[in-house]
């Protein structure tokens, strides 16, 4: 996951249309390919939320008193970076169509 600062870079944040028969030309079913790239989404969601939780306990202190909270800058500047990271779907769907991802489909018996 130290990689994803690089990986998503050239990646457009924003929601294209794109041609269904493009996408599901590789496995025949759409539903298939859909079921790909949410699998891959949520196992980056939950990579990306321990880094950014693995980061930001770097700052957290322990204080009986509600009133102490402290701005970071770091932490400020770290939570942005998250933010603005394209939607796990997107950089799934990405990985997907560049075929950097790699599936089995199980065996029916």
């Amino acid at each position: 996951m130290s990689d994803i600062k690089s990986k998503v870079q050239s990646i457009d944040p924003n929601v294209e249309a794109r041609d269904v028969r493009t996408i599901a030309a590789t496995t025949g079913n759409i539903y298939e390919v859909l079921n790909i790239i949410g699998k891959r989404a949520t196992s980056l969601s939950q990579d990306i939320k321990v880094e950014l939780h693995g980061k930001l306990e770097e700052f957290a202190t322990t204080s009986d008193a509600i009133e102490e909270i402290h701005e970071n800058k770091e932490q400020i500047e770290i939570s942005k970076f998250y933010e603005r990271l394209p939607n796990p779907a997107i950089i799934a769907f990405t990985e997907y169509m560049n075929g950097e991802l790699e599936y089995r489909l199980r065996d029916e018996e």
